[in-house]
């Protein structure tokens, strides 16, 4: 399986980076050793000072496809949960202002917590899910899905233009608003709605 990770996907995230609002998804990809399950503790790597929180709705992709159709895109997917991208920002600015790739700042190993999922079919409405992130206790990232400038099937029909999209595939939708740094014994705590999803400490 494989993480494919989506930039820029609020607007208002968007803007706090100072970044364009994109035309087209950006995409970005973390390794399977990025994924960190069951709510195990996060560990700071050594390679740098600045690495930031970035809350997600994930979804699972449930079938094989390749130039999927926008129309047909739903049935691609079968479940959603949260994630969290976590980012080495310093090495991101470093490596953005020499024109380089991002992967170094963002498929690190255990860069990814993700949450048990869901079935979509839970949700009265996949476009109004309200989510968000605390950080010891306070809420510092919010975010509902009808804010997304690409839906889900949008998304799955452009990657799969690209790259062959397969069962057990894990999608990261973006971040809103409020992303941030991390410390040694910050716990975070993740909610789809007012269910906990995420529930874990900083090492």
């Amino acid at each position: 399986m494989k993480i494919i990770a989506i930039g820029r996907n609020y607007v208002a995230h968007a803007h706090e980076l100072n970044n364009p609002v994109p035309e087209k998804p950006v995409i970005f990809l973390k390794p399977d050793t990025a994924i960190l399950k069951d709510n195990k503790d996060f560990y700071l790597p050594d390679f740098s000072k600045e690495v930031h929180h970035e809350i997600e709705i994930v979804i699972r992709i449930c079938k094989e496809g390749k130039h999927v159709q926008r129309k047909f895109a739903d049935t691609y997917y079968d479940s959603i949960g949260l994630g969290i991208d976590f980012t080495a920002r310093d090495l991101q600015a470093e490596h953005k202002q020499k024109g380089l790739p991002w992967e170094l700042a963002k498929a690190f190993d255990q860069s990814a917590p993700v949450s048990t999922l869901i079935p979509k079919n839970t949700f009265a409405d996949i476009y109004n899910i309200n989510f968000c992130l605390k950080k010891n206790g306070e809420e510092v990232q919010i975010g509902n899905t009808n804010n997304l400038i690409f839906s889900f099937e949008s998304i799955i029909s452009f990657v799969s233009e690209y790259i062959t999209l397969r069962k057990g595939d894990l999608i990261f939708t973006g971040t809103p608003a409020g992303v941030g740094p991390v410390a040694i014994g910050d716990h975070l705590e993740g909610y789809i709605e007012d269910q906990k999803l995420l529930d874990f400490n900083i090492k």
